[in-house]
């Protein structure tokens, strides 16, 4: 079972031995939504299905969605239904990538874990290095999948909502949060998403594109371990609690942790979207 990465040498055999596996292209575009699609349509991994951040990953109905911010989080049971009409079942090999240097693709690897199926993993430099491996492509759209039964099972990661952030704000041995978002949108210094800029108080900072090497894979799990325990100081790994703008980007932060053997910590899905538009809730700058 593969829980974290898979390398493409690996993904090829696991396809070629006729095992249950699933492969989904999670490749978007923040600001021009509908590129995601469009650039899947182009070329793929073959066989892959696509899985959109904002159609199937996140919930703009708020009566379907469970937290608030720009990406909200559909209902379990919702996404569960998704699945098995993807041909995802309880047995099923999830592989997830994208072109974005990981970014997209950890969304469905930590909302997998989530619903409670801990085989899903993250294909290691994206489509890139699946390309640059000799590995096979397609363009156009794949034959639908039959059905199968995906079943709910007990969340293998934590969610945090904005209540249970606010409640420990002030108590840094309960909680230590870590904003993945560009530094210039952390100190406030520009905002081009969210309509207040800054961060939330007390916050560090580590952009998620600091997980990777020049080659854009992630780097080694004793390199990660020892920038998470530098960033941390004296806090421990067990109180950190990840987000960015809206609880996309914080996931490679929570995979590099979970890398370095630092435990899966919790994701404030909401994230600095839900957080900056709550009212009575303080926002810093700097």
């Amino acid at each position: 079972m593969h829980t974290t990465l898979i390398q493409p040498a690996e993904l090829k055999a696991l396809l070629q031995s006729g095992a249950n596996v699933r492969v989904f292209d999670v490749s978007f575009d923040l600001m021009r939504p509908e590129q995601g699609n469009a650039t899947y349509l182009e070329t793929h991994l073959a066989g892959a299905l696509h899985a959109d951040i904002n159609r199937v990953l996140s919930a703009k109905d708020p009566r379907e969605a469970i937290n608030g911010g720009r990406h909200p989080l559909p209902r379990r049971e919702r996404f569960a239904a998704w699945l098995s009409s993807q041909g995802v079942d309880d047995a099923t090999q999830v592989v997830v990538y994208d072109r974005n240097g990981m970014n997209y693709c950890g969304r469905l690897w930590w909302m997998l874990k989530w619903c409670g199926h801990e085989a899903v993993a993250v294909l290691d430099g994206g489509l890139q290095a699946w390309v640059a491996e000799g590995g096979a492509v397609s363009s156009g759209s794949e034959p639908a999948p039959s059905p199968r039964h995906f079943s709910l099972r007990a969340p293998l990661a934590r969610l945090v909502q904005t209540a249970d952030v606010a409640a420990h704000l002030q108590d840094a041995a309960a909680q230590t949060l870590i904003d993945a978002r560009a530094t210039p949108r952390f100190r406030g210094e520009t905002e081009p998403l969210d309509p207040v800029a800054g961060h939330i108080p007390g916050a560090l900072n580590r952009p998620y594109g600091h997980n990777l090497t020049e080659t854009g894979k992630f780097k080694s799990a004793a390199v990660l371990r020892q920038e998470f325990e530098q960033l941390l100081g004296e806090r421990t790994a067990a109180s950190v609690v990840h987000h960015c703008g809206s609880g996309v980007s914080a996931v490679p932060n929570i995979l590099a942790m979970e890398i370095a053997g630092l435990g899966r910590a919790g994701l404030y899905a909401g994230s600095w979207s839900e957080w900056c538009t709550t009212p009575g809730l303080p926002c810093a700058q700097g």
